[in-house]
């Protein structure tokens, strides 16, 4: 959590941001005179509004942040109208489940807009919101939307000058061979799960189990990343109930040091959410403890309760991915490397274009979705490199991959920089060894069965004055290095991995 790379401080930046914007909201709706449910309200719009928009660019962020009441606003009605009626409203929170994680397959957009609307069910449960509140929540929203656009898009624009990077697209597949379709299904089985088995527990907060469930599906595509992200959740909650019992509950709702507490756990989650899971989930059960201290409910046993409703969640989840319409660990990782190998390729013939004189040719676009396909790949490959992994042969091959991987990506940004300077000139050798870089890629990429990559041999002399044929020569024997772990069959002893 503490030392994980922060370049440019973007982490440190978005995590002060989003204090001061979620600060702003909480006190226009205290201004305005609404009542405490109605601030709370808002200042969880105004933190998701700043943690769940992620688009491209500035103009599409200011695009999804002005769509959100458009999913907010109806969830957020048909919640609060469904209040006495148990039935139909755990039918509709199922609905809004499948509806929010479907929308995934729309990118970033999909993502936000599926999360908020989820949010804005599982508020009015968390809040025990009822009709007659509903003008003033629409109230509270959007002034939080307004705060929270103000503050990213007028007084703090980090994304003006550091353009934020743009996820992946999603694995492709139709029907049910489409992650997204798959994890709708998933996600509605679990929280329907942690639905009825946190109702049993507790009449009032069995919508913990159902949020549990929720967010463990977010950015994963695989069982393994499931059944870890559950894992670090519930070890993140059980940290924050801890800490809950020694700040939270002695506080006794007590306003100003309370929200101070609470701006602590705001910057807590957004500095802590890309490192670690675990410490995210520990700041956000500790800010659900100081809210339940200002609502003057916050006992010890709630924070059991919540303990165990997280429980329920996450055992929920974790049968969903095992058992309904699984994707493996071994799929989803094959999936991203594969195309992560393949930008290797288009970045090497775009430099190679380059060198030759083609003033078209850029490859540092390709380079930058490099360094994106090779995150969301050690995403993929963290069930099997785990502390806890029992298999100790496949989080071996997996750590060569990921090793390998990496020198993949630092010989292509070698190349592209040497590409980037117009006194290189063009070699006749370079086309050779671009030529088997290609090969290389095209053997790891084939079906299994096809050709295989050939040994590289180093070359005698990468001598300084031959900088891209000694990055070409370099990326040519990480590719062929991977052939082994690559090809080597997942269930297969460590020896035949080394």
């Amino acid at each position: 959590m503490f030392v994980a790379p922060d370049p440019g401080r973007t982490r440190l930046r978005n995590s002060l941001r989003a204090v001061v914007g979620v600060a702003l909201a909480v006190t226009v709706a205290e201004l305005a005179g609404l009542s405490q449910t109605a601030s709370i309200t808002g200042g969880l719009a105004a933190l998701l509004a700043l943690f769940t928009v992620l688009d491209a660019d500035v103009r599409a962020q200011r695009i999804t942040t002005a769509l959100l009441p458009v999913a907010g606003f109806p969830v957020l009605a048909l919640a609060t109208s469904l209040h006495g009626l148990p039935q139909a409203r755990d039918a509709a929170f199922l609905a809004v489940v499948f509806a929010g994680v479907y929308a995934r397959r729309w990118g970033p957009r999909g993502h936000a807009l599926g999360i908020f609307g989820f949010m804005m069910f599982f508020v009015t449960q968390f809040l025990h919101a009822v009709p007659a509140q509903l003008p003033e929540l629409f109230a509270a929203v959007t002034l939080a939307l307004l705060s929270a656009g103000a503050t990213r898009f007028l007084l703090w624009p980090i994304e003006r000058r550091t353009p934020p990077a743009a996820a992946p697209p999603g694995l492709p597949g139709a029907g049910l061979a489409r992650p997204t379709t798959r994890q709708a299904f998933q996600a509605t089985a679990a929280c329907g799960f942690a639905l009825a088995i946190g109702q049993a527990l507790s009449e009032d907060r069995w919508y913990w189990a159902v949020g549990t469930a929720w967010w463990i599906f977010v950015n994963t595509a695989s069982r393994g990343e499931t059944l870890v992200r559950g894992f670090r959740r519930v070890l993140g909650t059980v940290l924050g109930i801890a800490a809950g019992l020694l700040i939270a509950v002695p506080l006794h709702g007590a306003p100003v040091p309370t929200a101070a507490l609470v701006a602590v756990c705001v910057f807590g989650i957004f500095y802590t959410a890309a490192p670690s899971y675990s410490w995210m989930m520990f700041f956000v059960t500790v800010m659900a403890g100081l809210l339940y201290g200002l609502l003057g409910v916050l006992h010890p046993g709630l924070l059991l309760l919540r303990f165990e409703e997280t429980a329920v969640g996450a055992l929920g989840a974790s049968l969903a991915v095992i058992l309904v319409l699984p994707v493996t660990t071994h799929a989803a990782n094959d999936a991203w490397i594969q195309r992560a190998l393949h930008c290797v390729r288009a970045s090497t013939a775009a430099s190679l274009d380059r060198l030759a004189g083609d003033p078209a040719a850029d490859p540092a676009p390709h380079a930058a979705e490099l360094e994106l396909l090779l995150g969301r790949v050690r995403m993929a490959l963290a069930p099997l490199v785990h502390p806890l992994s029992p298999l100790r042969a496949r989080k071996a091959r997996a750590r060569q991959v990921l090793a390998l991987l990496d020198d993949c990506a630092r010989e292509v940004h070698g190349l592209v920089l040497v590409a980037a300077d117009p006194q290189a000139s063009h070699d006749a050798r370079l086309a050779a060894a671009c030529w088997r870089v290609e090969a290389a890629v095209e053997a790891l990429t084939a079906p299994q069965g096809g050709p295989q990559p050939a040994t590289a041999q180093a070359p005698a002399h990468p001598a300084a004055a031959e900088p891209a044929l000694a990055h070409l020569h370099g990326l040519e024997q990480a590719l062929t290095a991977l052939a082994a772990p690559l090809r080597t069959d997942p269930r297969a002893p460590l020896t035949a991995a080394v």
